[in-house]
């Protein structure tokens, strides 16, 4: 579809027309005939030489709802423009066009003398004015390089930035401009990656009390010939236990034969024989030693007693953890590290009925993600995770008929997830835990254990105590690589030691000495000595 623009017909819009092309900027891709320059309203003027006689073909540029005017040097009767919803052409006078941006697109135009020969054409097109936006950034983000283009309804970054928050920033803005984020292209490139060194120490202490107090009575006697027995055992009901069944204190002794108080004693008496004739039928002459037994119960000799045990018992655990995971990445880049293992959980049964393993890790772990916000600033987005394994809360899964369970531990965690912004060679304690649990438990005979003094006999305590300590400490360092002799393995210096020195000296390393006149040697340690295990 084409229109023709005629002198002798000026639209009817040509005054409203004239405001916004007054205000319009053109941009000229390419033409040297073709000179920009401002007239007395501040308008672009493009001006157009066609005195050579031969058709004048130029690029123009024109920004979305904005205007150019095209100056001839000669006269045009038409002006035909290929695609006019996307521009429109409004003739003032013979050498005066204006050209309106209605649509971003490509389209051409035509300009013919009073011969009806061409004199010019245009090539045109439509995009969006990104001079704002190529404002803002450079006011939001001076220290970059950024170029702003436009391409149909796309805008196009290019350039460097410093750090890829300033990518994500710069994108950011141009998604508002445009109204999409798809519309967006990000050709950013980041200028020198940084790359940060995470130094994370997490330390930790961990108290355990535990007492126990318990007597247990057994007592046994005969009152008006009646036996009597009595016994008490106050079990433990924290743990469900004494902590050593072989500890304790005993007094007295309760006799055995009062619980069986008819016991069969034997009288042993010898006396002289008469004659008289053996199982053989031989004489057995006078005066000869014969020994009888008489068997008689009699009531039980031992007295009425009684026995106490005394258990006091007492268990003091710490456990001192120190961890420091050291970890570099790229800004922008995660970086993950394990210092552990991982364990076999059951997740399930196939068809067949096998069952299917996963894994679980457990162990000194390290996650994080930097970003170099500006130069010796960073953002960390951590996340550190302390986990072992524990019989509390752990799960065991029977097995088949006749055959034994399987017991699956549990995990202990201490885990902390956070965002942190600092400088570089600058520390935070992210993460915190004071924690103290004390647990006491009471069990005793009914009604005897609440007797002032003599309760004491009938009740046992059980006691325990919990105290822990952690905290989580973050270093992070803006590092550069560097030659490999400026680090440091904790191998380095570490000799075998000889056999003589094993079974001699009993070494488990060889101890050598600097020799006069060594130069020192870089990394080395202090001491005079070799590498020594501990």
């Amino acid at each position: 579809m084409s229109v023709r623009v005629s002198l002798l017909a000026p639209r009817k819009f040509l005054l409203l027309g004239v405001l916004p092309a007054l205000l319009a900027t053109a941009v000229i891709v390419q033409g040297a005939s073709a000179r920009p320059a401002l007239d007395e309203a501040g308008a672009r003027v493009m001006t157009i030489s066609t005195r050579n006689g031969a058709a004048n073909h130029q690029r123009l540029t024109l920004s979305l709802d904005k205007a150019a005017v095209v100056q001839l040097d000669a006269d045009a009767r038409d002006v035909l423009v290929s695609n006019p919803d996307m521009v429109d052409a409004v003739v003032r006078t013979p050498r005066r066009i204006f050209l309106l941006a209605n649509k971003v697109g490509q389209t051409n135009a035509f300009f013919f003398g009073a011969d009806g020969k061409q004199i010019l054409a245009l090539d045109i097109r439509v995009e969006k004015d990104v001079l704002d936006l190529t404002g803002l950034m450079k006011a939001s983000l001076p220290n970059s390089a950024i170029a702003v283009q436009a391409m149909n309804d796309n805008i196009v970054l290019t350039g460097s930035v410093n750090s890829a928050l300033e990518s994500t920033r710069a994108a950011d803005l141009a998604a508002r401009f445009a109204g999409d984020p798809k519309k967006v292209v990000n050709m950013l490139s980041v200028a020198g990656g940084a790359q940060v060194m995470l130094k994370v120490r997490i330390a930790e202490m961990d108290r355990n009390v535990a007492k126990q107090f318990g007597v247990d009575l057994s007592a046994a006697g005969k009152v008006g010939g009646v036996p009597l027995a009595i016994g008490t055992s106050n079990p433990y009901g924290l743990l469900g236990r004494a902590l050593s069944d072989m500890s304790g204190g005993q007094a007295g002794s309760a006799c055995a034969s009062q619980f069986f108080p008819a016991i069969a004693n034997a009288a042993t008496t010898t006396v002289t024989s008469t004659p008289t004739l053996d199982a053989t039928g031989g004489v057995v002459p006078a005066g000869t030693p014969v020994t009888t037994t008489t068997n008689s119960s009699t009531g039980s000799a031992c007295p009425n007693n009684a026995q106490g045990v005394l258990k006091a018992l007492e268990q003091v655990g710490l456990v001192h953890m120190l961890a420091e995971p050291n970890l570099t990445a790229v800004s922008g880049e995660t970086a993950k590290f394990l210092a552990g293992g991982e364990f076999p959980v059951p997740a399930g049964r196939d068809t067949q009925g096998n069952v299917s393993i996963q894994f679980k890790q457990f162990g000194v772990g390290l996650s994080f993600t930097p970003v170099v916000v500006s130069p010796g600033r960073i953002s960390l987005q951590l996340s550190s995770e302390v986990s072992e394994l524990t019989n509390t809360g752990s799960f065991t899964l029977a097995g088949a008929a006749g055959a034994g369970g399987v017991t699956i531990p549990a995990l202990s965690v201490r885990r902390t997830e956070t965002t942190v912004e600092l400088p570089s060679g600058g520390s935070f304690a992210v993460a915190g835990l004071m924690q103290h649990n004390t647990k006491q438990v009471v069990d005793g005979f009914p009604g005897v254990k609440d007797l002032p003094v003599l309760g004491a006999l009938f009740r046992s305590r059980d006691f325990a105590d919990d105290q822990t300590e952690l905290v989580v400490l973050v270093s992070a360092y803006l590092v550069e690589p560097n030659t490999e002799s400026a680090f440091a393995a904790p191998t380095d210096g570490f000799v075998a030691p000889t056999d003589p020195e094993t079974l001699l000296l009993g070494r488990l390393n060889a101890v050598y000495k600097k020799k006069p006149g060594d130069k020192p040697i870089q990394n080395q340690a202090a001491e005079p000595v070799g590498f020594v295990v501990r």
